[in-house]
């Protein structure tokens, strides 16, 4: 199963425990596949270079470069990703996610993003909330 996660569910995975940490454990246990971009992973960089993710537990947020590289290496594959069409008119930065998704060949993204939760299927790939997608991965 090929799954795309956005910044914030990467984030959250990485630095709570809930729901969004169940799906990057079952990247690790080799039972989902995570894929990502190179975009998705620069503003990962990006959000993880905030003053508020300074001082936070797990991999050592005051190098987010080297945290990024830890995502990378430990749990996604990375998608060369060729367009990206504009799908999300109110967020323009979703599209990165979809494109990605497509790009990836992924049978779902999961995101906390109203923007995506709304469009509920994007062709044969389901958008799904953290909750959504480990009830729906438990049921199968």
């Amino acid at each position: 199963m090929r799954v795309v996660l956005d910044t914030n569910t990467v984030i959250s995975g990485l630095l709570w425990p809930g729901n969004p940490r169940r799906i990057l454990d079952l990247a690790r246990s080799g039972e989902v596949t995570l894929c990502s971009s190179q975009a998705l992973l620069i503003e990962l960089l990006d959000v993880l270079r905030r003053p508020k993710f300074c001082g936070s537990t797990g991999p050592d947020w005051r190098y987010p470069r080297r945290s990024s590289r830890w995502v990378r290496c430990a749990l996604a594959e990375i998608i060369q990703v060729t367009t990206v069409e504009p799908l999300v008119a109110a967020d323009p930065d979703d599209d990165e996610v979809l494109a990605c998704a497509l790009s990836a060949q992924a049978n779902y993204v999961v995101s906390g993003d109203q923007h995506l939760l709304d469009l509920d299927r994007l062709g044969q790939i389901r958008i799904v909330n953290a909750v959504q997608f480990i009830k729906l991965r438990l049921e199968s």
